[in-house]
């Protein structure tokens, strides 16, 4: 049960890391789900999921100091 566990999660690898890195997960995680058992497929997803650049998220923290008319420029 244990060695199951273990093979789907080196499966999902690409798709983990690009969740964890964060890109959009579907269409990695769909081609890895059709290609993923290719072991080229596989190892291009991950590929595609270390070197690629993620999209960055700019996180507005909602108790930080902003000046009075900061949200009007």
């Amino acid at each position: 049960m244990h060695f199951l566990l273990l093979l789907a999660l080196l499966y999902f690898l690409p798709t983990i890391l690009a969740s964890n890195r964060g890109h959009a997960v579907a269409p990695i995680l769909l081609l890895n789900l059709f290609l993923g058992w290719t072991l080229v497929g596989w190892f291009l997803l991950l590929l595609w999921a270390l070197l690629s650049c993620p999209r960055y998220r700019v996180l507005h923290h909602p108790y930080c100091y902003c000046p009075p008319n900061y949200r009007h420029r």
